[in-house]
């Protein structure tokens, strides 16, 4: 191998510029040139691309200064974008076509830019690697995916700063965080925030009993004989009630009953997102680069890498912790995890209800 293109994609991870400045510097060890594509499959079928090493007076090759500075940073320094000409055959023949340069591909993103991957290398015989990296944690086939852990620090750190100021005024906050199709990041910041109860998708709920469990929880939470001074209900984006809307018809329902008592609403949004990774998350995209450098020098392709994979399978890697995955099976057992038949999904519906009765203590 000569030289290999990588490329991030979709919604922007914390943690992807870990994973650029990994990959460029593993395939620099091993006199591998790296192009990185501009914003995603579009940069692609644009020809917007750059190098991420330079040579080197020794004659070797090296980072550039801004992927070796990166890798602290969060978003992409590539950019990422979607792409809808790439959902043609069209658009996917020109990208295979562009690719036609480069002795392989690296892919950085969740289920759209995987699907991509897999077409390109169904379609096209391109030689392509994937790398996880959405923060809702909604792929299959790795138990976490870059950018998971940063977002779950982010939200904690927001709940503690809300809970904070809910105890000095002896209100109830109501915190919407990201996760259109999975509750993840809802179900697992629950339990690290000491959240009182977690409202998301899988769980099938309509609008009239969501609205009576956060009056339910807001109620018990504020007995008299408890003595707490906040009540904290996270909920997920794929709930599709807004927030404020809950928060109305729930503080309608206790009007009478617990007087004085408030209940605000906080979409965090997109600043969920942002900010530097954190160590696991540096740790997790640093393996997964190489796993999928040596992955793609070795011949492989048409596949993911895999952090501790809830699945038996997967081929093994030089790091235990990784392995690698037919990009068809992880396609299949996303799917899988967002219409709740895969097995992990189901476990993690079950924990949330064996945990439901803790989290209102």
């Amino acid at each position: 191998m000569k030289r290999i293109a990588i490329l991030t994609s979709g919604g922007d991870a914390p943690g992807m510029n870990t994973a650029l400045r990994a990959a460029t510097l593993v395939a620099a060890d091993r006199g591998i040139q790296v192009v990185g594509i501009e914003r995603g499959y579009e940069g692609l079928l644009e020809g917007k691309d750059r190098p991420l090493t330079r040579r080197t007076a020794a004659g070797g090759l090296a980072p550039t200064f801004e992927v070796d500075t990166s890798a602290s940073l969060g978003g992409s320094i590539l950019g990422s974008a979607r792409c809808k000409a790439f959902y043609e055959a069209e658009g996917r023949a020109h990208g295979a076509k562009a690719l036609e340069r480069f002795d392989g591909l690296i892919v950085i993103g969740g289920n759209g830019s995987l699907t991509g991957a897999q077409a390109l290398a169904d379609e096209h015989g391109v030689r392509v690697i994937g790398i996880p990296a959405s923060i809702d944690n909604d792929l299959g086939c790795t138990a976490s995916a870059i950018g998971v852990d940063t977002a779950l620090n982010t939200i904690v750190e927001a709940c503690d700063r809300i809970s904070d100021t809910a105890r000095a005024h002896r209100r109830a906050f109501v915190v919407e965080v990201m996760g259109r199709e999975s509750g993840y990041l809802c179900m697992a910041a629950a339990v690290a925030a000491g959240g009182d109860a977690a409202l998301f998708r899988e769980d099938g709920r309509d609008e009239d009993a969501l609205v009576e469990v956060l009056a339910a929880t807001v109620a018990r939470g504020f007995e008299a004989d408890r003595g707490k001074q906040r009540v904290l209900v996270l909920k997920a984006e794929g709930v599709d009630v807004p927030c404020t809307r809950l928060v109305r018809r729930a503080q309608e329902r206790l009007e009478k009953t617990l007087p004085g008592v408030e209940i605000r609403a906080t979409v965090l949004g997109h600043l969920v997102r942002g900010g530097s990774p954190s160590f696991l998350d540096r740790m997790i995209a640093s393996r997964f680069a190489l796993a999928a450098v040596t992955a793609l020098e070795a011949g492989a392709t048409n596949e993911m890498v895999a952090w501790q994979a809830p699945l038996s399978g997967g081929i093994a890697t030089v790091d235990r912790s990784v392995t690698r995955w037919p990009l068809g099976q992880v396609l299949a057992e996303t799917k899988a995890l967002l219409d709740g038949t895969s097995p992990v999904i189901k476990a993690r519906l079950a924990l949330m209800k064996a945990a439901a009765g803790v989290l209102a203590l």
